[in-house]
């Protein structure tokens, strides 16, 4: 688990860091194992603490065009390597059982998968470069890729922003950080259960 707690000392610069973070998360395939649901919610807290001096919608704008930006370099690797982002070798930064996984979830959710995936681990960091190597149309992916950047990027920066205004959460930064990590590994959890299930009846 990456210590994110580097970016309190680097003040308001510290949200550019965070959108670097966030586009390499969701456009490049290396970048699966940043923790964006964290990340997204301790830039809340401390835009209502540290760094109240940066405008809410400056950060959420910022964040969510980051992932935009990412999402879409994903969708672009996707089209341009193709299936054989199926038979690449595995590697230190490359699992293969994660391109299947988002394919997987593709072909489950449709076109929706897009928009999920940006609230599950992993995939949203597969899932854009499965829609590319796809039949789904790039003006397809962008529609669903901003309904989804925006609920996901700007959603959950304002979640933690908003709970960063109650005195009990601002004073247990830590803990409360570490709830919700554990709570947004929950939909990878339930996938990987309900995969299992599917296996065990097929």
């Amino acid at each position: 688990m990456i210590d994110l707690s580097f970016l309190n000392s680097l003040g308001p610069l510290g949200i550019l860091v965070a959108c670097a973070m966030i586009f390499a998360e969701t456009g490049l395939l290396v970048g699966f194992f940043l923790p964006g649901d964290s990340l997204l919610f301790l830039v809340g807290l401390n835009l209502a603490g540290i760094w109240h001096d940066v405008p809410i919608w400056v950060a959420c704008l910022a964040i969510s065009l980051s992932g935009f930006a990412g999402d879409q370099t994903g969708y672009w690797l996707g089209r341009r390597i193709g299936p054989a982002i199926f038979t690449r070798q595995n590697s230190k930064f490359f699992s293969q059982k994660n391109v299947e996984r988002a394919h997987k979830f593709f072909e489950r959710y449709g076109s929706k998968a897009v928009i999920l995936a940006h609230f599950v681990p992993i995939m949203r960091t597969f899932v854009p470069v499965a829609a590319g190597v796809g039949v789904m149309s790039w003006r397809k992916f962008t529609t669903y890729n901003v309904i989804g950047v925006i609920g996901w990027g700007t959603g959950v920066t304002l979640l933690g922003y908003f709970l960063g205004g109650i005195p009990f959460v601002s004073d247990h930064v830590t803990y409360v950080t570490l709830a919700f990590i554990l709570l947004s590994f929950i939909p990878l959890a339930l996938e990987a259960l309900k995969a299992l299930r599917r296996k065990k009846t097929t």
